[in-house]
């Protein structure tokens, strides 16, 4: 992977957040994916995210596996740690940092061949355990990196720019995460960057498991007439049902939402998700009917986006298996270490 650096200049109009940061600050490498490319505008929306979020760059961990989207990481917040990890095996990696270091903030990038084919038990079993981490689906219909071959989320019936139509049953990641468990679940489309950043933040907030799958066209292989996952198709068939708004503790609530239009989700750290409805038969805190809706959505062949699903209620992965408050990466080797009483106790269960 080649990285260009950007020029150190920043506009002193620039607005900072509370840490005193532009979003120059959490840019990264200039890119080099196609001209137009989807996953440059998932970028752009990461980068406000993070920014309005007042994340510190050296408090937030980029991880991916390998595709075009796994080159995302590069291109945000350069001064934060990054794992690029090998095909398919980002799930696994983010488990392992996030076991050793719960204070830092996990976003994960990824594609749909990355999560949804070699990738997909690994993606399963982070749904499983309910990890902190915010996972981003950055959803083309194909392999990029190999010259435009169908992925597991291409839908039947789309068509390559050459060859025959796809024939096989599409993996749909939202209604996948939705029946293993996930507690936050999000759809989006790269070109609509006023829905997106505010999932991504809702993403990032959310004590859990957080997947934004986002709709993000590869203009070199799948952006032509026929194609399910081309920006005219994704356009065409847009379904939004909820809004997402935030509010800042420091913020008064009642002027943030009028009653009946809306409903408050307060988050454990303070924030509170405004959920605005769109569609008056949608309830995205009950897990039935979201999937009822979406199955009967993507039977219409409709895309649907907002804020999917969300669930405060359960766990996650640190506090279902009791970890201590402090990450285990700070503590001294005298309080890791179970003795030898201890471990001749546990080795003595397996002889």
């Amino acid at each position: 992977m080649s990285y260009i650096a950007k020029p150190k200049i920043t506009h002193p109009g620039l607005n900072k957040n509370e840490l005193g940061l532009t979003t120059r600050d959490y840019e990264g490498a200039v890119s080099t994916l196609c001209a137009g490319c989807g996953h440059d505008s998932v970028t752009a929306a990461i980068i406000q995210a993070v920014f309005e979020l007042n994340v510190e760059p050296h408090m937030l961990a980029k991880m991916s596996g390998i595709g075009c989207s796994s080159k995302t990481p590069a291109y945000f917040a350069s001064q934060s740690h990054g794992f690029n990890s090998v095909h398919g095996r980002m799930p696994s990696v983010t488990t392992g940092a996030n076991a050793a270091n719960r204070d830092l903030t996990y976003i994960g990038v990824s594609g749909d061949g990355d999560s949804l084919s070699i990738g997909v038990g690994q993606f399963v079993h982070a749904i499983r355990r309910n990890l902190n981490m915010c996972y981003i689906i950055e959803n083309n219909g194909v392999y990029g990196l190999t010259k435009g071959q169908f992925s597991a989320s291409a839908d039947i019936g789309s068509l390559p720019k050459k060859g025959l139509p796809n024939q096989q049953e599409p993996i749909d990641p939202v209604s996948t995460a939705l029946s293993l468990g996930a507690t936050y679940i999000a759809r989006s489309f790269s070109g609509d960057k006023e829905q997106l950043v505010p999932l991504i933040k809702g993403a990032l907030l959310h004590s859990g498991f957080s997947l934004v799958d986002v709709i993000s066209p590869c203009v070199t292989f799948n952006d032509h007439e026929g194609s399910t996952k081309s920006y005219a198709h994704t356009r065409e068939f847009y379904n939004h049902v909820i809004n997402v708004d935030y509010i800042h503790p420091s913020e008064e609530i009642k002027a943030a939402y009028a009653e009946g239009e809306a409903m408050p989700i307060h988050l454990r750290g303070g924030d509170t998700i405004v959920l605005r409805k769109l569609s008056r038969e949608y309830d995205p805190t009950s897990r039935a009917s979201s999937f009822k809706y979406l199955r009967d959505r993507f039977n219409a062949g409709e895309i649907t986006t907002g804020l999917l699903y969300v669930n405060e209620e359960r766990e996650e992965m640190h506090e279902l298996m009791g970890n201590v408050d402090t990450p285990l990466a700070h503590l001294p080797y005298e309080e890791l270490s179970p003795g030898k009483e201890e471990l001749h106790k546990l080795q003595s269960r397996y002889r």
